[in-house]
């Protein structure tokens, strides 16, 4: 299974972007202010990582389903993310609720995600669907 999430707006403190599944549009995302500017998949120069308050670097990540230990629940995660630990795609309203991570819902609020919950729940079915089918699950990050 094949994510991609597609940055549209680049804002001082946030990122919206699009979620599409093997192609297809799902829903929006947040993430925290995208330092990578080049969109080198890694930071250089100016670009310095703020712990809570930085979104990942562009580029193309395997993802597993696991329990998060901080949430209690089987949620995507993504592996060897440069310069980032514990990165999770999961639910959530504002930037405050990133810490890195990317969050999945409805942008109909400025700066905001709606209805993160039922993303994020079915967002884990479809990666558990693609498991039992023996599929291997990447997300790629890019500007729209």
């Amino acid at each position: 299974m094949k994510l991609l999430v597609k940055r549209k707006f680049l804002g001082n403190h946030y990122t919206i972007g699009a979620l599409y599944i093997d192609g297809k549009y799902f829903c929006d995302t947040l993430e925290d202010r995208v330092v990578d500017v080049d969109k080198s998949g890694k930071f250089e120069g100016d670009e310095i990582k703020v712990a809570g308050k930085s979104a990942i670097p562009y580029g193309e990540y395997k993802v597993i389903l696991n329990r998060s230990p901080k949430f209690g629940r089987m949620l995507p995660r993504l592996v060897d993310v440069p310069h980032f630990e514990g990165i999770l795609i999961h639910r959530g309203n504002s930037a405050s609720d990133t810490s890195g991570c990317i969050l999945v819902g409805e942008n109909s609020v400025k700066g905001k995600l709606c209805n993160s919950s039922l993303y994020e729940e079915i967002l884990v079915m479809e990666c558990k669907a693609a498991i039992n089918r023996g599929e291997n699950i990447t997300v790629k990050i890019e500007e729209a």
